[in-house]
């Protein structure tokens, strides 16, 4: 059933006359009555009772009515809806973003951005590397903020800005004097990681490669202030952002570590072959153009 015809069958529900409705409806009284059999024939049942050349609609027809109705409001919302997704202004975005930037960046980013564009609605998603970049192939998130770079090439990819990584230590460790070091000035000291699967751990494994290092991996968590925590407890060493500031809740001492590969790109990715709503471009173009931090 067309939706033009669900809106003739309410007109003539609603007036039980088909001159009337005709008239209401601008169509000729001959095409709502074709219109009308061909709804009762795919409803299987009249949903009027003819009465003295009257209509009156049945118990089928209230039936019928109800859901006519509900049907045309549900159209009409969704209507509603897509035209609000495609005006920049307004609309909703489904972003992801890494656990390790849900406390300063992407709140920050997201203040600046609703009191430029107040109308914009956001759903979040934190989560880790791997599950975030999920959520944007399938099409649960339209945009993730993530690090590293995905190699799948079925992602966009914006840099944002370039994270560079230290070597956290407990205080009094033989190291913690130091103001600078390459990893491999570890070596032989116990680490605190974070699983496998996340994108800080590849980088993590990479750096240990190139020094030529095999950390004894004591402990893998799954977000960094659990890893601060250990290190701080003095289960070992980690390899982390540098704080940005000196209030983190773990008392632990941050050594910048010299190699040039301690760093982590953090980008914005969407789906390649998947445009963007205008919201969402919006708030990309936001984050792409923005000051890096």
């Amino acid at each position: 059933m067309r939706l033009e015809e669900l809106q003739w069958f309410v007109t003539l529900a609603e007036t039980e006359h088909v001159t009337v409705a005709a008239a209401e409806l601008r169509v000729s009284q001959p095409t709502l009555s074709r219109a009308l059999a061909r709804f009762e024939e795919q409803a299987g049942t009249p949903l009027f009772d003819r009465v003295n050349r009257r209509l009156r609609l049945n118990a089928y027809g209230q039936i019928m009515l109800e859901h006519a109705r509900r049907s045309i409001a549900e159209m009409q919302s969704a209507g509603d809806r897509i035209a609000a997704l495609r005006n920049p202004d307004s609309g909703r975005v489904r972003l992801a973003f890494l656990h390790s930037l849900a406390s300063w960046y992407v709140p920050e980013q997201l203040r600046r951005f609703r009191d430029a564009v107040p109308g914009v609605g956001f759903d979040l998603f934190q989560g880790p590397a791997h599950e975030i970049t999920d959520r944007v192939l399938t099409g649960r998130a339209d945009l993730a903020i993530t690090a590293p770079r995905p190699d799948d090439s079925d992602f966009t990819w914006r840099r944002l800005y370039v994270e560079r990584l230290c070597l956290a230590v407990p205080p009094g460790h033989r190291l913690a004097a130091r103001t600078r070091m390459r990893l491999s000035a570890a070596a032989g000291e116990p680490f605190v990681a974070l699983a496998e699967q996340y994108g800080l751990r590849q980088v993590t494994d990479e750096l240990c490669a190139e020094e030529g290092l095999t950390p004894d991996i004591v402990f893998e968590a799954t977000e960094i202030p659990t890893m601060e925590g250990l290190v701080a407890a003095g289960f070992g060493v980690a390899v982390v952002p540098v704080p940005r500031d000196d209030s983190g809740p773990a008392k632990t001492v941050h050594v910048a570590l010299t190699n040039g590969g301690a760093k982590r790109e953090v980008g914005l990715v969407w789906e390649r072959d998947r445009p963007l709503s205008p919201p969402a471009r919006r708030f990309s173009d936001f984050l792409v153009a923005a000051e890096q931090p």
